[in-house]
């Protein structure tokens, strides 16, 4: 009886043991993707991608995390006055959980128009600024992020 259950109890560790390595290996997928384009048909083609691999690892039960970084013409994506696709931004932001998307706005960007226009620029509530779009692109590459340019 004794050696069942001693039989029993290193069963149940390596169960444990099992189950948690298998929790910790479980990767995350990372992908940035680039929009440098003031062009709604590249706008929506990157959110399009966006959408379907958030869908298609939901649908397995996968975690996602993306990046979307705008910088040059594409900062028009985020900018609040002249974005084309700020109400699919908030849609996007709102149903994407349990992934994680981030819009990121390129600062350096974002200084030129301003200084060409004259005026400040407000971003779409979504977004965030880095310091350079270009930088964030090669950060998130170094750190092991697939890359995507629709």
């Amino acid at each position: 009886m004794r050696f069942v259950l001693k039989m029993m109890a290193v069963c149940a560790i390596l169960v444990a043991a099992f189950s948690s390595s298998l929790a910790t290996d479980a990767k995350v997928h990372r992908v940035a993707i680039q929009v440098d384009q003031n062009d709604p048909a590249v706008m929506n083609l990157a959110l399009n991608n966006a959408t379907n691999i958030m869908d298609a690892y939901k649908a397995k039960g996968e975690d996602v995390e993306i990046e979307l970084v705008a910088y040059g013409p594409g900062l028009n994506m985020f900018r609040d006055d002249t974005s084309l696709v700020k109400d699919r931004l908030k849609q996007i932001s709102e149903l994407s959980f349990p992934s994680r998307i981030k819009f990121s706005a390129c600062n350096v960007t974002k200084q030129g128009m301003e200084k060409r226009e004259g005026h400040p620029i407000s971003l779409v509530p979504e977004a965030r600024l880095v310091p350079s779009g270009a930088i964030r692109l090669m950060e998130l590459q170094e750190s092991g992020w697939s890359y995507l340019k629709p």
